[in-house]
């Protein structure tokens, strides 16, 4: 088989296996009253703690424009709470509340419990493989359409 029709083999693998994990995220958190774009912002700030509005929009899988809206529901939720820099009054924090991060203890042990099941019968070297090539065409495309 030509390394073309390889490529384009890997890539429907990959976008087919992709939209089973969103599928897959999207009934998890659904049981825990999240859109999984909440859930990916709720995630980014129970590992990373506190973060700007603008390294949300860098970090997480969602559009920019919807970072903010997604911020609004998670606070009317209860879930989060934004907090003005005092240095820089143009900066605004965003970190979980305590029912944010009592939600997240509960969801995040399921949800890791999920994916690691789907990669059980892969070895460390095979995921580390894995993951490097994710990373180099990642890193291609950035490099090559910005």
């Amino acid at each position: 088989m030509a390394n073309d029709e390889l490529a384009l083999k890997s890539f429907i693998g990959l976008m087919r296996t992709s939209s089973l994990f969103e599928n897959l995220v999207r009934e998890d958190v659904t049981r825990y009253d999240l859109t999984t774009n909440e859930f990916i912002v709720l995630e980014l700030l129970y590992h990373k703690g506190k973060q700007t509005i603008q390294t949300i929009k860098e970090r997480v899988l969602i559009a920019s424009s919807s970072t903010t809206y997604v911020i609004d529901k998670l606070e009317e939720k209860g879930l989060v709470c934004r907090e003005l820099s005092t240095e820089d009054r143009r900066v605004t924090f965003v970190s979980l509340t305590t029912k944010g991060q009592e939600k997240m203890a509960t969801i995040f042990p399921f949800h890791q419990e999920t994916i690691v099941h789907y990669f059980e019968d892969f070895t460390a070297e095979e995921l580390a493989d894995f993951q490097n090539m994710l990373w180099q065409i990642s890193q291609k495309i950035k490099l090559e359409r910005g």
